[in-house]
């Protein structure tokens, strides 16, 4: 048996547990959307029908605010080592599920298997990141002066909603769940709809691990249903949101009645520079890992190659043949690079870029089309002879397409590289540690790589500037947003008072 058979195999089980439908799960309840109402969710492998998924509304969205507000008090108050020991479980119980986690969203998004194995399993060190936190997340700091002594802390927010991508669900989800749970906030999450699956899955890990009733809640449904009302919901005291600029801007106001708190983790058009000076085969590799891994669908993928003139013939030789070899194919065969995207309305989507290209007169050096036969697949595709000012060049197609923009020197390549609405991370390739200094200090980015592609490191700030977010991700600034500070000042002696009124 193949390695694929092997792993189509494994997946029928789980599968065949979503015949009865993926349901809610509310202050620890399996429960039906109260209006009875469902959608299909489908696998972009092959268009077969996955499971019928609840379609909640605001009242659904009501019963789980209520829910995680009942909670809230007892969570709030339970001792940090507590906390520790439960979300350690709930790691422990992801390892112990991770591949059929993967699996899952391999089916779910068309997200290929090599990647989609190591996902879960970084979900499971998330938890375990900030459960480690969870005893010091109320520290603070004393700070006196001659007259009082000033003693902070800090307390968790209250309920949150939480409202997730499709791409890598299960590893995104519990990058905001985690934190949030380890602060002492209760958590009412809303799942993208193209990606259902493993988000019942966590939620059914936490409860069997003996999350209290209440503590995390999850409600499916569509954006303009479950996704409103859970960002006008008044019980719910901050969103955190990871997704499309536009859906971050029209959270923003859902929310604004309320005075809500956001975290947003938005979109890129993030660039890649790669200097004369640089490792050329290694920045090579990084470039093409940082858009054509993942299915090209991720933030902080590089879809624009910015490279210098001098070397730009022979790099985009090596570029072209090597973006022909990237294998395509089912995301379940460990072989597969790049299996399909996540729906159809989404492969339309990036595929509706190739005649863009065409017509703003850059060239398809490879792809270009989306692949014959059933499911969602898309040769990835390279364009080249682009101008910075071409859609392709300044919008986020958010799939296996990279765009080669050639540049002369430092201040072009700048310049390029900061003319977009986003900022999120940039990725930097040169050997003058001066020049990597300086450069970087003037991108406009949240993130910066020099010499390396994305290499995720749990206690440092994670987010965006400009249209790409609002907020940090990551150690002590997860913290920053699930919880408030508190200042209470005491007195030191019998300092003297102003008097008002005495005559």
């Amino acid at each position: 048996m193949s390695d694929l058979e092997t792993h189509q195999a494994k997946l029928a089980p789980f599968l065949a547990q979503q015949k009865d439908g993926i349901l809610n799960l509310i202050g620890g309840q399996s429960v039906a959307a109260a209006s009875g109402r469902t959608f299909a969710t489908t696998s972009p492998v092959d268009g077969s029908h996955i499971a019928d998924v609840a379609r909640s509304d605001a009242a659904d969205i009501d019963a789980a605010a209520q829910a995680a507000k009942a909670a809230f008090p007892a969570w709030a108050a339970m001792d940090g080592k507590a906390r520790k020991k439960l979300l350690h479980k709930v790691a422990d119980a992801i390892v112990e599920r991770a591949e059929e986690i993967a699996l899952c969203d391999c089916w779910d998004t068309g997200q290929a298997y090599r990647f989609m194995s190591k996902a879960a399993l970084r979900g499971a060190e998330n938890f375990r990141f900030f459960a480690d936190m969870a005893p010091a997340a109320r520290d603070g700091q004393s700070l006196p002066t001659a007259s009082h002594m000033n003693v902070t802390s800090r307390q968790p927010i209250g309920p949150v909603g939480v409202i997730t991508p499709w791409n890598t669900p299960f590893m995104l989800s519990t990058w905001k769940i985690a934190p949030a749970l380890a602060a002492g906030c209760t958590v009412v999450h809303k799942p993208a709809e193209f990606s259902p699956h493993t988000a019942r899955l966590l939620a059914e890990i936490c409860r069997d691990a003996g999350l209290p009733d209440g503590v995390l809640n999850l409600v499916n449904g569509m954006g303009e249903d479950a996704g409103r009302a859970l960002t006008e919901h008044p019980d719910i005291k901050a969103i955190a949101f990871v997704g499309e600029s536009k859906t971050g801007s029209a959270i923003m106001k859902q929310g604004a009645d309320t005075l809500k708190r956001v975290h947003f983790e938005l979109g890129g058009k993030n660039p890649v520079v790669v200097f004369d000076d640089a490792d050329l085969d290694r920045a090579l590799d990084a470039a093409i890992f940082m858009i054509y891994s993942l299915n090209g669908e991720r933030c902080t993928s590089s879809s624009r190659l910015l490279v210098q003139k001098s070397i730009a013939a022979e790099f985009q030789k090596k570029l072209v043949a090597r973006v022909n070899q990237i294998k395509v194919g089912n995301p379940l065969d460990p072989q597969t690079e790049i299996g399909p995207l996540i729906h159809q309305i989404h492969l339309d989507k990036v595929v509706s870029y190739f005649d863009v290209a065409r017509n703003e007169g850059a060239t398809i050096a490879a792809g270009g089309k989306a692949m014959e036969g059933d499911g969602c697949y898309v040769h990835p595709t390279l364009f080249t002879d682009a101008r910075p000012d071409m859609a392709i060049a300044q919008e986020e197609i958010f799939g296996p397409v990279l765009t080669v923009i050639p540049f002369e020197d430092e201040d072009e390549a700048l310049s390029i590289a900061n003319d977009v609405a986003y900022g999120l991370a940039g990725y930097l390739w040169t050997n003058d540690i001066t020049r990597a200094l300086r450069f970087s200090n003037a991108l406009e980015a949240g993130m910066i790589w020099v010499n390396s592609e994305n290499v995720r490191h749990l206690p440092t700030p994670f987010g965006g500037v400009k249209a790409s977010g609002i907020g940090r991700d990551g150690g002590h600034w997860s913290f920053d947003f699930y919880m408030e500070q508190k200042n209470i000042a005491i007195a030191l002696g019998n300092h003297k008072i102003t008097q008002l009124g005495m005559g």
